[in-house]
């Protein structure tokens, strides 16, 4: 099952990461590559997977390429609305443009994060 992971980080948490992963590598360690979008606060991800671009997320985990109209049906909403909604989502990184419309090549998302209290 392919998973595109979620997660809040900073710029520099995404930086150790890298680095950390260059490291291993030149040691001869293989470190599998995990699919992510990284944002850096909830109400950046929010912003983006809002409620009615998450559904339209979940309609089309799986499915393939579909033209944007299809997608619009599945959602049950206008075709304008769900095309700047996808336009949102190609932009993060989240589904893909593809000659036949555009897909979310992933089965699920996974979010990746902790909540924690004010300081």
């Amino acid at each position: 099952m392919r998973t595109l992971v979620i997660r809040l980080s900073s710029i520099s948490d995404a930086k150790a990461r890298f680095v950390n992963a260059g490291q291993k590598a030149l040691e001869g360690i293989v470190v599998p590559a995990t699919p992510s979008v990284n944002f850096q606060s909830y109400d950046d991800m929010h912003k983006v997977l809002a409620p009615s671009r998450l559904a339209i997320v979940k309609a089309m985990a799986g499915q393939g390429s579909l033209a944007i109209r299809e997608v619009a049906r599945r959602v049950g909403r206008d075709v304008q609305a769900v095309h700047r909604d996808v336009t949102t989502l190609v932009n993060a990184g989240v589904l893909d443009r593809t000659e036949a419309g555009v897909e979310f090549c992933y089965d699920q998302l996974h979010f990746e994060f902790d909540v924690k209290a004010a300081a």
